[in-house]
């Protein structure tokens, strides 16, 4: 028996608490270490990103308990406030930068680029910086400059943050200078850009980048007719969250990014019916953020409609946000294989 349910019908109301609660890093990350990285030998830059994340954590905490005194006139600390992994999808920087949050003293917050955002977007910017200035640690996975008011907006949280006394940790497939190039006039904001390239040093991961392997293959999509059993061979006993895509894109409009987490909390799969190119722009970077949250929880997806490497347009595909694209791709062709073939996510 599966017990069916609709995200399309849910509305989840998230308190402050539970948005903060909420920044830790996926199961899919819950236990790693730097111990159980397995840097490439073929790639030294691998081994010295954990040597250097290490040192890193190790200072994490270090001026706390230091009196107002020593704070106001000590000699100021030139070293910088954050460390930012530079690399290309699949070298392990996740990995990392969750081992070096496992590692470091609390409290601490982790979290992706866009779940900063989008807690700014719930709380507002001073009680953004009020409730992180507490914290010893930072980290921001997937770093992405994809607006103007994203640029302003990060550049002063970063900065505000470093002034606090609170650690940074990064990663991103971007150099902080370069962030922002293709998407808007970065040009325009080089000086927001700046500060908040500032605020880390570099730690280049090299590797095999997802832009030379190309895209998974997907898996042919279901019938319509044979949504149903696949649903209950596949999730008997569980519950499943089945809709229809047109309606699903439409509800999550409603429903704040923030929340998204919340949206499918307690959702062992999710079945979609007439799966459709997204045409608009904001409306795949919205789809976006739910494919990341489905993939966190590592919840498997039985579809009908077009395959998801066709979800985007090609224009999509190959514009400024690409890189978003290609793992949102990437990431749902896993949960439909987990869904649909039994192989494991990855």
């Amino acid at each position: 028996m599966v017990q069916i349910e609709k995200l399309a019908t849910r509305t989840p109301a998230v308190s402050v608490d539970e948005l903060l609660k909420g920044f830790y890093p996926s199961p899919r990350f819950g236990k790693v270490s730097f111990a159980s990285y397995r840097p490439d030998p073929s790639q030294p830059s691998q081994a010295a990103a954990v040597h250097a994340l290490e040192a890193f954590a190790g200072g994490v905490g270090a001026g706390d308990g230091a009196g107002l005194f020593k704070r106001l006139f000590a000699k100021k600390d030139t070293t910088r406030a954050g460390i930012y992994l530079d690399g290309g999808f699949g070298v392990g920087k996740t990995h990392l930068l969750a081992s070096l949050w496992h590692s470091a003293p609390g409290p601490k917050a982790f979290g992706t680029f866009v779940e900063y955002t989008n807690l700014v977007g719930a709380l507002s910017f001073r009680k953004t910086v009020e409730a992180l200035s507490s914290y010893k640690l930072v980290c921001i996975d997937e770093f992405e400059l994809d607006d103007p008011g994203d640029t302003v907006l990060m550049s002063r949280l970063m900065r505000e943050l470093a002034d606090a006394g609170v650690k940074l940790a990064a990663t991103s497939n971007t150099l902080p200078g370069s962030l922002g190039d293709g998407r808007f006039a970065a040009v325009d904001f080089q000086r927001e850009i700046q500060v908040l390239a500032d605020q880390f040093d570099v730690i280049r991961i090299d590797g095999e980048d997802f832009r030379h392997r190309g895209l998974p293959a997907a898996p042919l999509p279901l019938r319509n007719s044979e949504l149903h059993a696949h649903m209950k061979a596949e999730f008997d006993g569980q519950t499943v969250a089945e809709d229809d895509f047109k309606t699903l894109i439409a509800h999550l409009a409603g429903v704040h990014p923030s929340r998204y987490r919340k949206l499918i909390d307690g959702v062992d799969g999710v079945v979609w019916r007439d799966v459709e190119t997204i045409t608009e722009q904001a409306v795949a970077l919205r789809f976006v953020v739910l494919a990341d949250r489905l993939y966190d929880k590592d919840v498997p997806i039985l579809a009908s409609g077009v395959p998801f490497d066709q979800l985007f347009t090609h224009e999509m595909m190959t514009g400024g946000y690409m890189k978003k694209y290609f793992r949102a791709v990437s990431r749902l062709t896993a949960l439909a294989r987990e869904g649909q073939n039994h192989e494991p996510a990855l």
